[in-house]
């Protein structure tokens, strides 16, 4: 299945593939200010269109570069490696249109801990 997402003002739009079956809510001290619960799906399956309106943030190890739209300041998702070096991108499923929320099991991690 094909979804499709955007930013808040539109300048950053993009398609990813895959079924989403658990969504990840971290603690870490970025993602409980964002609020974002995460998918992760190997970065190919992710297609981004306005990549020149994104900005980049990174912190702490800095292996994870946290992707937001320079004007609105929505962050779709981020991207970094998993433990095995595969590229992957945590998408942010609050950021995909016609999504059920209330539908998607929701994984709590520790971040804060790591």
């Amino acid at each position: 299945m094909t979804h499709k997402g955007s930013c808040h003002c539109g300048k950053v739009t993009f398609e990813v593939d895959g079924e989403i079956g658990t969504a990840v809510s971290c603690n870490c001290s970025i993602c409980q200010r964002k609020g974002s619960l995460l998918w992760f799906v190997p970065r190919d399956s992710l297609r981004v269109q306005g990549e020149d309106a994104l900005s980049s943030y990174t912190f702490n190890k800095h292996v994870i570069q946290h992707r937001f739209c320079a004007t609105c300041g929505m962050h779709p998702y981020g991207e970094g490696t998993d433990p095995k070096g595969n590229a992957t991108a945590a998408v942010n499923i609050r950021c995909l249109e016609d999504i059920d929320l209330e539908s998607v099991p929701v994984q709590h991690y520790d971040g804060r801990s790591m």
